[in-house]
């Protein structure tokens, strides 16, 4: 008990200095080659802080636990846009970009639909959901890469990190953020055995809010260094990444079991990144009186699982 307490204070401590390394070297990467920050946040970023979620999610499917990785990308994807859209807007109103606000959004739900749709008419995410699952992916890495081209000057602009240092912050900041990441969630998963919390539960809750504290880290990190277009960027990507990336990647490599009460988890998914989007056409930012609402449905969300 003791020792996994001790195990949990050192991962949080880990998450912190990780992803205030890997901030120093995306922004440093931005301003060096003139990408847009959320540009970064999109890809870099967001790809950074969901390799806990899919090292997580591979280990329980090949471990026979497909409560725990379903339940953690869309507990996942529920506690970075309720909890820390939430708490990052409460501090900072948020700023939404227009392409954002026309594709990205309603492309995670998009895809969130696809993935309840698969849940519901077949029990699994088997290879064939997991190779249409590859295959969005691939199509929204091309849309960034054409979109990006249209963004980025041939010039390239000074900044104080060469591009060795800037290789090495976010190197060692994504290995020190899934080190972090893994250690609160082992111990975090042996603590709630203790009391037998199901599969389910723990999935959606300690399990996906110990593979969001990276994302949670790292927005409170960016706004701190006034990068506020990584926030929002790292989120939408992050959640793009879970579904497609992680539990495409996962199913690919063996057919994820979908229960029946995940398409709950699902829909509740769906209605909260509705409402961001709602948000994002027409108040251009996230302010805060829509992190104080998103908050709010968190914890309404907590007491319906428990």
């Amino acid at each position: 008990m003791l020792l996994n307490i001790l195990l949990l204070i050192i991962g949080f401590v880990f998450l912190v200095r990780g992803a205030d390394a890997f901030i120093d070297g995306a922004s440093a990467m931005a301003r060096r080659f003139n990408i847009p920050e959320i540009i970064i946040g999109l890809t870099v970023v967001a790809f950074g802080t969901s390799a806990p979620e899919f090292a997580v999610t591979l280990s329980s499917v090949l471990s026979g636990a497909s409560g725990v990785a379903v339940g953690n990308v869309l507990g996942s994807n529920i506690v970075n846009i309720l909890l820390v859209l939430g708490l990052s807007s409460l501090l900072v109103p948020l700023p939404i970009q227009r392409k954002t606000a026309m594709f990205e959004i309603p492309f995670v739900i998009f895809i969130t639909l696809i993935l309840l749709w698969f849940g519901a008419r077949y029990g699994v995410i088997n290879r064939s959901g997991a190779i249409v699952l590859c295959a969005l992916f691939l199509g929204f890495m091309g849309y960034l890469y054409f979109n990006s081209k249209e963004k980025i000057k041939k010039s390239v602009k000074k900044t104080e990190m060469s591009v060795a240092k800037i290789i090495l912050y976010l190197v060692l900041g994504l290995v020190v953020l899934i080190l972090g990441s893994k250690m609160v969630v082992n111990s975090a998963v042996n603590l709630a055995n203790i009391f037998h919390v199901p599969n389910r539960i723990i999935g959606l809750t300690l399990v996906a809010f110990g593979t969001s504290l990276p994302e949670l880290v790292t927005c409170i990190t960016a706004l701190r260094k006034k990068h506020t277009d990584l926030i929002l960027g790292n989120i939408i990507g992050s959640n793009i990444f879970n579904v497609l990336f992680v539990l495409g990647g996962a199913a690919l490599i063996h057919p994820i079991k979908f229960e029946y009460a995940f398409m709950i988890d699902a829909a509740i998914s769906i209605v909260i990144t509705t409402f961001l989007w709602l948000v994002a056409l027409y108040e251009q930012k996230l302010t805060r009186g829509a992190g104080i609402i998103f908050l709010l449905c968190y914890a309404g969300y907590l007491v319906y699982l428990f």
